[in-house]
């Protein structure tokens, strides 16, 4: 008897090709993978599951904006299939989708409105539109639904706490301050429900009961200083009476440095004197290397700043002629005289005054010459002075005094690449990494963004475009995997119901490359790849226009020298390829462009260095550095409305290139015979605007 056939259907047929498919690429055989799916979706463009099939791989890829479109065209053909509808919230969550997240939450808890996950994602997904109120209608109906939720006291706790933090964001104060009252003793996080409490409280006018309640904060815990703050803008003191206030909680929790730290940023004058003299003697004598760190706050202010600089000055000169604070007073400990005059050289590097920084931090040296922290303070002055070789050197005469320190073996090295010594500089991150792998690829197992950062600018300055952007591209790469690593908790939190945090990850996942790491990384990308962009096509051959025969016969030399090291350096580089690929054989992800060539090699380097510029222009509209690099980018590529609209940015906020940006605006422009009328006359306007202003 002949065995029947396992697949007979035209569909069946379909849906074995889609799981081949995903098969496949489980086993690493990606393409392979993909050519299977296309198949099944030849055979039947219209089956869900080879379309869902499909966007899974292009999940599995990160392609979220394809897995999208992948969801969407399955939903056509099977609008109710929830592991679709549910593998499609979480890709539009991740995409930042939110409109559409509501209306497929929607769809998913009409289909099972038993499941208390699906409840939950839809009142996150109003949050993240912004009604807010909507979000606690839906909490509403859930709780009154009777469906099972929150298996243990904590997940209760933090459900409830979730439900009262949407009143709050509604602005509905009252309601939230009732409902916290009756969720008390089901909640867990007893420290928030009484922050909440006591703003609540004070938002509703019941100013009595919220003093008593930021009280108790602050007996519980002195040195938030967030608390004390919220207090005094309750009570909405004058700096006189503030100071009062400050003074009786200083009595009752003299340790509290959050308390002492407002005191002085109220007090003047006389009163400051008195009060920021016991503050510097303390740290003086304790021997506090953050003293100025604490201390520089207040020189916002030139008054304050005045009065500390002279009660330093004051201090050293007493110490050194009687060992004491003032004349008269009380022997101090030698140390004394050592920290007072580190103060003194930050307090000068700060103002810079260099050559007087570096003269009191020699003293110091001379005082006591085994402190670490006075090496490093005068690397910082040399550095801040331009020197950066001598800088590195002392550095490093530091880190020797303590070979265990790695923060100080950090610290040396990020100075070594400003040095431009950049193998000594990996040479000492290699005493603390793994001895497994080389230390650069260890740095970026950690994410270190630091190193990153510093080792792209080393290449920079040495123009070696290749390795500075493979740098660049790696601190890049970091972002990516933040952003990434978020889409497991699309679905693990409304499981585990932690709510809040989730939806303040979301919200700082979204702001995150305005980090200043990236600004610095993404500034010196540009800066190469402008470099790339400016640089003639053929790549050996300069531009002679305007210059004299012995300017031309200079770089002639310059070239011909270039070219002939050109010759002797590949060898040497694929030697060094070589060695590289020996240590890392065993490994599957070994680096195939050990010298970044690749990002060199771009046919499109001004679309790369944008690339780099497009978050910051949403996330940080207000800087000049990077609006000044857009303007860069836009004006090569010659989209001149994007270039001006660069400039208003700029005339905005002030910026020094900002007349010479326009003159070249003016020439790129007036170059142009063919632009469009329309567009002329939007930029003449634009023009005429900015240099009004």
């Amino acid at each position: 008897m002949a065995s029947p056939t396992v697949l007979p259907a035209k569909e069946a047929a379909v849906e074995t090709l889609a799981m081949k498919g995903l098969f496949l690429n489980n086993l690493e055989k990606k393409e392979e993978g993909y050519e299977f799916v296309k198949k099944g979706l030849l055979k039947d463009l219209k089956s869900h599951i080879c379309w869902h099939v499909y966007g899974l791989l292009y999940r599995a890829d990160k392609n979220y904006e394809e897995a999208a479109k992948c969801y969407a065209n399955a939903l056509k053909f099977n609008k109710n299939d929830l592991n679709i509808l549910r593998d499609y919230a979480l890709i539009l969550t991740q995409i930042r989708s939110y409109d559409l997240l509501v209306e497929v939450r929607t769809k998913l808890l009409d289909a099972q409105p038993q499941n208390p996950g699906f409840w939950l994602g839809l009142a996150v997904a109003y949050q993240l539109v912004n009604e807010p109120k909507s979000g606690v209608k839906v909490l509403k109906t859930f709780f009154e639904s009777k469906v099972s939720a929150g298996s243990t006291a904590f997940e209760m706790s933090e459900l409830l706490m979730y439900h009262n933090s949407l009143l709050e964001e509604a602005g509905e104060y009252q309601e939230a301050l009732d409902h916290l009252n009756e969720i008390e003793s089901k909640v867990t996080d007893k420290r928030t429900w009484k922050e909440k409490n006591a703003l609540y409280l004070a938002k509703v006018g019941k100013k009595e009961e919220s003093e008593i309640a930021y009280r108790l904060l602050i007996s519980e815990n002195p040195h938030d200083k967030s608390y004390i703050i919220a207090l005094l803008e309750l009570k909405g003191l004058k700096k006189a009476d503030a100071t009062a206030l400050l003074s009786e909680l200083f009595t009752q929790y003299p340790r509290s440095k959050a308390i002492e730290h407002l005191i002085l940023l109220y007090s003047e004058g006389d009163s400051f004197k008195v009060k920021v003299e016991a503050s510097l003697q303390n740290g003086l004598r304790k021997g506090i290397p953050s003293l100025f760190a604490s201390m520089k706050q207040y020189y916002a202010d030139s008054e304050k700043q005045r009065i500390i600089g002279e009660l330093v000055e004051g201090y050293s000169a007493c110490l050194e002629k009687s060992g004491s604070f003032v004349a008269d007073g009380a022997k101090e400990p030698p140390t004394a005289l050592l920290w007072t005059l580190y103060y003194q050289a930050k307090h000068y590097d700060f103002h810079k005054q260099n050559e007087k920084a570096l003269e009191f931090i020699d003293k110091a040296i001379q005082h006591s010459p085994t402190v670490v922290e006075l090496y490093m303070t005068k690397g910082r002055i040399l550095k801040h002075s331009g020197k950066v070789v001598e800088a590195a050197k002392v550095m490093n005469e530091g880190r020797e005094l303590d070979l265990q320190d790695r923060f100080i073996n950090s610290k040396c090295a990020k100075y070594m690449l400003r040095a431009g010594e950049i193998e000594e500089a990996e040479r000492l991150c290699s005493l603390f990494t793994r001895k497994d792998q080389l230390p650069v690829n260890d740095l970026a197992d950690m994410q270190c963004q630091w190193f990153m950062t510093e080792e792209g600018l080393a290449y920079l300055n040495k123009k070696n475009y290749g390795m500075s952007l493979k740098r660049f591209h790696a601190l890049n790469k970091f972002y990516t995997d933040y952003f990434d690593d978020q889409f497991d908790f699309h679905g693990y939190c409304l499981r585990k119901y932690t709510l809040r945090a989730y939806v303040n990850a979301l919200r700082w996942e979204d702001k995150l490359r305005a980090h200043p790491y990236y600004l610095k990384a993404a500034t010196g990308a540009v800066q190469v790849y402008l470099a790339l962009a400016d640089k003639p096509k053929n790549g050996d051959e300069f531009d002679e226009t305007n210059m004299t025969e012995a300017e031309k016969k200079k770089a002639r030399n310059k070239a011909r020298k270039a070219a002939l090291k050109g010759q002797q350096a590949p060898e040497a580089k694929k030697e060094k390829a070589k060695e590289e690929a020996t240590k890392q054989k065993s490994d599957k992800n070994a680096d195939t462009d050990p010298n970044g060539e690749k990002y060199v090699n771009t046919a499109k380097p001004l679309d790369d260095a944008l690339l780099f510029v497009k978050p910051l222009e949403r996330l940080t509209p207000d800087s000049a550095q990077v609006h000044a690099l857009g303007f860069e980018i836009y004006l090569r590529q010659e989209k001149y409305l994007l270039a001006v609209k660069a400039l208003s940015k700029l005339a905005k906020i002030g910026h020094p290139e900002l007349k010479t940006n326009i003159e070249r605006f003016e020439k790129a422009v007036q170059g142009r015979d063919n632009l469009d009328s329309k567009i002329k006359t939007v930029i003449d306007t634009q023009l005429t605007a900015i240099k009004k202003a």
